[in-house]
């Protein structure tokens, strides 16, 4: 039997009441969905995630950046939930610090940039990184800072002494410090800073004062770091609001940040990180061939093995394999200082000591020749890749190997060279002079003599007879003189 309209209207409305109070009831027992009104987003907490594990240990050059990047990139494709940079620096090359940071400021999920084990250090750029990422962690008995930039490559004009002794008393540590006006390292006057100087330090406060306002961190230790090359332990760090929080290791990590709200781009990510898994992401075959081919000691070694291979190729044309290997080697080593930082001043010296001392193979010097080169390679090798950043030199006792083995050379050209002046002519006419003959025939003034096997027209001021042995005297032309033995 069906409704009445009366009656259908009354199912109708009680329906839709029923429908509504369902839905209701559903909601409310619902866990609460994500709301965008204040830009939070949520992330899930009783799911497990994985975090990629990054490791930035030594000098920061070229291939750490690489590495990082292509991490950040790969983190992302592979849905991780947040990068850990496991960090152990002494700094670096400032490039390769920026595109770091240009990659964690760009990378849609959390970083971490985590100073440890115990003992580890954010030096220099480190420093910079620990500033730009989401949250920054250290290990106790860590430490950060000594940002101030230092000049690669080149030297900087000479410092003058400071006029005032009061101007070179040191910078505290913590505190806020004026943002006006150029502020020297600790231990230098303002007037003793060039122009050059003064520029990359307000560059380099401008830089790290930029992440520290974007990131809520102390934005006056930070400028300290700069100009007065600051330097923090983990809890004096954590007390200045430099750091976010310190962790014995990874699982502490992980258990102290889970919960913490980082804002990416527009959005705030809530980390849900207590029961996420951790993967070590080690670097590629590219990366680790550009690691050791951009060690400085590396490419010095590699600049060197390319010379000395076309050196014998030229001595010893045809041989193939020294001038191959040799321009393989010499193409790497230039690759690599088109990465880093050379003192061409460096290279040129190396180049014109080379010179020297292949030139001391020619010119009869007697050493002054090859002694010049060889103070020009040594001054040139030392400078080459002149850094105070640690790692970011060529080993000295390299060096000092090199400068020997050519010092060795050098003598022993000079002692053979002057030996084999005292030894007598064994060749041309004057070997001739002296030497013994036999007189061919009887004759008083003109005849003819033996020599060699070989039949000489000779004149004599005595009379000699067939047979008698003569000494050659004088060579005239195809004339011989000669007189009795």
């Amino acid at each position: 039997m069906g409704f009445t309209g009366h009656a259908a209207r009354r199912a109708r409305m009680g329906s839709i009441a029923v429908l509504g109070i369902l839905g209701t009831a559903l909601v409310l027992r619902s866990p609460a969905a994500p709301t965008v009104e204040d830009g939070a987003v949520a992330a899930s907490r009783g799911t497990t995630g994985r975090a990629a594990v990054l490791h930035i240990t030594g000098a920061i050059g070229p291939a750490t950046s690489r590495y990082v990047e292509r991490g950040l990139a790969d983190a992302q494709s592979e849905g991780d939930r947040l990068v850990i940079l496991e960090m152990d620096t002494p700094g670096g090359l400032e490039s390769s610090m920026r595109d770091i940071i240009s990659a964690i400021l760009a990378a849609p999920i959390p970083v971490v940039t985590y100073v440890a084990p115990s003992g580890a250090r954010a030096a220099s750029a480190g420093t910079y990184i620990l500033y730009a990422s989401h949250i920054a962690a250290m290990a106790p008995t860590t430490n950060l800072g000594a940002a101030t930039p230092v000049q690669i490559g080149g030297e900087s004009a000479p410092q003058r002494e400071p006029a005032d002794e009061k101007s070179t008393k040191p910078l505290p540590s913590q505190g806020p410090i004026p943002s006006q006006g150029p502020i020297p390292s600790q231990g230098t006057a303002p007037s003793a800073l060039t122009t050059m100087e003064r520029k990359e330090i307000n560059d380099a406060v401008a830089y790290i004062r930029g992440l520290a306002e974007l990131r809520g961190r102390n934005a006056e230790w930070a400028e300290q770091a700069v100009r007065g090359a600051a330097s923090l332990t983990a809890s004096a760090a954590l007390e200045a609001h430099v750091i976010d929080l310190i962790a014995r290791d990874m699982p502490d990590l992980l258990a102290k940040i889970d919960g913490r709200q980082v804002k990416i781009g527009q959005r705030v990510v809530t980390l849900a990180t207590r029961n996420a898994t951790t993967v070590q992401v080690e670097p590629d075959w590219r990366t680790r061939f550009l690691s050791v081919i951009t060690h400085p000691t590396v490419a010095y070694g590699l600049m060197l093995l390319g010379i000395y291979g076309l050196l014998l190729e030229g001595y010893n044309p045809g041989v193939m394999f020294p001038g191959v290997a040799g321009v393989i080697a010499l193409l790497v080593a230039l690759y690599a200082f088109q990465i880093l930082s050379v003192n061409y001043a460096g290279l040129a010296l190396i180049a014109l000591g080379i010179g020297m001392i292949i030139a001391e193979f020619f010119f009869p010097t007697f050493g002054s020749l090859g002694l010049g080169g060889l103070i020009a390679f040594i001054v040139g090798s030392l400078i080459l890749l002149d850094t105070d950043v640690p790692g970011l030199n060529i080993a000295r006792p390299v060096i000092a190997g090199v400068a020997t083995a050519g010092g060795l050379v050098l003598v022993g050209l000079v002692y053979l060279a002057t030996h084999s002046m005292r030894k007598p002519v064994v060749t041309g006419t004057q070997a001739m002079i002296g030497a013994s003959a036999e007189a061919f025939e009887d004759f008083s003034e003109r005849g003819r003599v033996r020599f060699g096997g070989e039949l000489w027209n000779a004149r004599t001021s005595a009379p000699l007879k067939t047979g008698q042995a003569v000494r050659i005297v004088r060579v005239e032309g195809l004339s011989l003189w000669v007189e009795p033995s």
